[in-house]
């Protein structure tokens, strides 16, 4: 079809012609999307805090035959002007048993290497792929339209997942034809509305009780369960079992001075309202909370017991060489003395370590997808479940092993090197980076090669590959491959 024959089929009487068929969208203004001072719009700038009117349109097609089938998007706003997509693909729901190719990502956040990442991604699966495991962490600012759509200074999300990124690279139009399956990171929390604030300042401003996922839930409604919603939900995908949690806290700074992980600034201790209260969690997930008793029954259900291979996704990586993978993810322990409040976390009572990995270890769990730390690295624990962090796809944060020689910058008591939940990290199977002296390193973390992981269910394989964004000709290389 033509855009001219598209626009055609969507605003004439028929719901189906010759070679067309027409499916309506339930159309939903997002409530909370702006732009401040700090946003990059086209041809557009912002003083204060300004609301930024994005809806999202929601089909529900049927009856699709086998294979790929053409489809065209048209927006008709209420100036009567239309928008008609280019014409992409869309897929049936896949049949459960059948294999199926996901791609494995995370913490985009408008990074730079973020195009190159997907443009390699998508040349190396060939196109055909089956759907997106995002573990958390797509923007910036969640409420910041611009971060999803059309950013002007950096690759927006949407964008760089359209092909259609500035810069250097455009990305890839992957999410036009391929489904995605998103979970919660911390960059998808709202703190403290405010009239006043920066978006940056809202941001960086949760508390207790005080945050919000409004804008993702908008943007995401699917998928989702009947106990929470699309906080956390599962999904059979061919013969995938797919599990996302919500597991992050707000990120706090690990300085030992001001507002932060480990203390409140001193000024502040006699105001309540300035308080951040540590790196708190934002939706539990211990023993006896909603959505542990929910992962409990999920992994016991049918769906999960029947699929060949049963994933569980979420953000926060209690395995992990990054800086982020310490503190444990444990509620902070509060002492107060005169003039000063500190926290202080349990490795002990690590809420992951502790209740969800003995959970996924009994229900035989395959693999384990985590972000956070803008590090690759792997592990596999004694009853033979795979931690998998694929999240080095824009800046990294470092690695913290013995063969890097750094530690975390944190205080004395914590895990310094290493993996805080003592599983010691694989290095590469295939072709590992090395640091000067010959050494195999077990981890990626560079702010020049990117990191892009798929796992292929026809083999139960999953492939990591590496691409040096210096050299634009270079190729991707298959650095480690893993069976399930």
């Amino acid at each position: 079809m033509t855009e001219q024959d598209a626009y055609a089929a969507a605003t004439g009487p028929a719901e189906a012609g010759s070679g067309w068929r027409r499916f309506r969208a339930a159309t939903l203004p997002l409530s909370r999307t702006r732009e401040d001072a700090e946003s990059s719009v086209p041809g557009r700038t912002y003083g204060g805090v300004t609301r930024r009117p994005v809806f999202r349109h929601l089909a529900r097609v049927a009856g699709l035959p086998a294979g790929r089938t053409p489809y065209r998007v048209v927006s008709i706003g209420d100036d009567g002007r239309a928008n008609v997509t280019a014409a992409y693909h869309l897929a049936p729901a896949v049949p459960a048993g059948r294999p199926v190719r996901l791609l494995l990502t995370s913490d985009h956040q408008l990074m730079p290497m973020v195009p190159a990442n997907l443009a390699k991604a998508a040349e190396t699966a060939g196109g055909l792929l089956d759907g997106v495991l995002m573990a958390g962490d797509m923007v910036n600012v969640p409420d910041r339209a611009s971060d999803w759509f059309d950013s002007t200074r950096r690759p927006a999300f949407f964008a760089a997942f359209a092909g259609r990124a500035v810069g250097r690279w455009p990305g890839a139009p992957i999410l036009p034809n391929t489904p995605l399956y998103p979970t919660i990171g911390n960059h998808e929390v709202m703190g403290r509305w405010s009239a006043t604030a920066s978006l940056d300042e809202q941001f960086n401003d949760p508390q207790p009780g005080a945050w919000d996922v409004t804008t993702y839930e908008e943007l995401f409604p699917v998928p989702r369960s009947e106990a929470g919603g699309p906080r956390w939900w599962s999904r059979t995908i061919g013969n995938v079992h797919l599990i996302a949690l919500f597991a992050t806290a707000i990120w706090r700074s690990p300085k030992l001075v001001g507002r932060g992980k480990f203390q409140e600034a001193a000024q502040d201790v006699d105001d309540p309202q300035r308080w951040g209260h540590g790196q708190f969690i934002f939706e539990p997930i211990a023993r006896d909370s909603a959505q542990y008793r929910w992962l409990a029954a999920e992994l016991a259900s049918p769906a999960a017991r029947a699929a060949r291979y049963r994933v569980v996704m979420f953000h926060h990586p209690s395995h992990g060489l990054g800086h982020h993978s310490a503190p444990p993810f444990t509620d902070p322990v509060p002492t107060v003395r005169p003039g000063g409040i500190t926290y202080h976390y349990p490795l002990a009572d690590d809420h992951i370590l502790r209740d969800v990995e003995p959970l996924l270890d009994e229900a035989g769990v395959h693999l384990v997808l985590n972000g956070h730390s803008h590090v690759w690295n792997r592990f596999r624990n004694a009853a033979g479940v795979h931690w998998l962090e694929t999240s080095n796809v824009g800046n990294s944060y470092g690695a913290y092993d013995v063969t890097s020689g750094r530690s975390r910058a944190l205080p004395d008591g914590y895990v310094q090197q290493g993996d805080p939940g003592g599983l010691s990290p694989i290095v590469p199977t295939v072709a590992p980076l090395t640091a000067p002296d010959g050494t195999a390193l077990p981890y990626v973390a560079s702010n020049e090669i990117t990191v892009f992981t798929l796992l292929d269910s026809a083999d139960g394989m999953v492939r990591s590959y590496r691409f040096d964004t210096v050299d634009p000709n270079a190729e991707a290389i298959l650095f480690d491959e893993f069976p399930l």
